[in-house]
């Protein structure tokens, strides 16, 4: 399973970097392949790849804000958008991919 993401909170800072933590390492323990991208005030870092977006099986926007090049994902081969707040992402990555994982099938 792959997956991407951005990450992305009022601040910029350190829920940004928490949520993403937090989610590669459940990905990586479930045993999936994730790439989150963070925006905040130092703007876009680990950029996410065109081909990285279309090999991914969902896409997870752990969110506070409005992001910056969010059209990449839509209508991407009707790719499964999973918006959530950054807290919930950082409190919950196991079931936030558990989720994404289920919907996926489920499709």
């Amino acid at each position: 399973m792959k997956i991407v993401g951005v990450a992305a909170c009022t601040v910029g800072i350190a829920h940004t970097y928490i949520a993403q933590e937090k989610l590669e390492n459940a990905a990586k323990k479930a045993g999936y392949e994730m790439h989150i991208e963070t925006q905040g005030t130092i703007g876009i870092e680990n950029e996410l790849t065109p081909e990285q977006i279309k090999e991914a099986d969902f896409v997870i926007l752990a969110i506070d804000v409005k992001i910056s090049g969010r059209e990449r994902f839509e209508g991407n081969e009707g790719k499964r958008i999973i918006q959530v707040p950054t807290e919930i992402a950082i409190k919950s990555p196991n079931k936030l991919i558990e989720k994404g994982v289920e919907v996926v099938k489920q499709a």
